[in-house]
């Protein structure tokens, strides 16, 4: 019995096959950028720990949801309140509670961003980290690269072909790197991280936060089949 061309792994001398991958990388702008907040408060006994966390955490909450539609989401993370013992002595004795909220917020207005960040790091005990860039899961620059990796997958098996003397004649197949049991190539996340902590009596510092441009990538494996070479 015989087997259509097509269905076979390696093809035939008469439809032989061309196996290539396509690869793309674009540099893009971020659309959004994270920041996180670190809200602290120190106290000698419990109930002043938390009245202070939960003022503190509340002035912070209130400013940055006065920016309004810039901020895109705003979620608060761990909260902890811990009790702090006596180095010496047997007795289990509290000597302070050290309490922390952590909040995370992500802006589209990187004007917004920086002005917000000051205002954060100005605020008692409280700690600022990022800004963290990214682009969004529906960016169309993903589709872009995408696109780009097919293109040059196809030019890149035209070019085996036509070194044979041959044309390509159909797709027999294109997937991602992923999809093909694969490991695919994880480039690290572009990030430009800041830290900024301040007490009641420290000044805003100057802050320059200039988007870092977000490289894209995208790969993906095609298989061809084309006309007999002329060797």
């Amino acid at each position: 019995m015989t087997q259509d061309a097509s269905h076979q792994p390696y093809g035939t001398p008469e439809v032989p096959r061309v196996a290539v991958r396509g690869e793309a990388r674009i540099e893009v702008d971020p659309e959004i950028a994270r920041i996180g907040i670190t809200v602290s408060a120190r106290g000698t006994d419990r109930r002043t720990a938390l009245e202070d966390l939960t003022r503190r955490n509340n002035a912070a909450l209130d400013l940055i949801k006065s920016y309004g539609d810039p901020v895109e989401k705003l979620e608060t993370g761990a909260f902890s309140i811990t009790p702090e013992l006596t180095r010496h002595g047997r007795a289990e004795r509290v000597r302070a509670y050290h309490g922390r909220v952590h909040i995370t917020a992500e802006l589209s207005d990187f004007t917004t961003l920086g002005e917000l960040t000051t205002r954060l790091a100005d605020l008692e005990l409280t700690e600022v980290d990022g800004p963290w860039w990214a682009l969004r899961p529906t960016s169309p620059a993903h589709g872009r690269a995408r696109r780009q990796a097919v293109l040059e997958a196809v030019q890149r098996a035209r070019e085996y072909a036509e070194a044979l003397g041959a044309n390509l004649a159909a797709l027999v197949e294109l997937a991602d790197l992923g999809a093909e049991n694969a490991a695919p190539f994880t480039p690290a996340p572009g990030m430009r991280t800041m830290a900024f902590s301040a007490t009641e009596d420290a000044g805003p510092p100057p802050l320059d936060l200039e988007p870092q441009r977000q490289t894209v990538y995208a790969q993906v494996n095609a298989r061809f089949t084309m006309t007999p070479p002329q060797l």
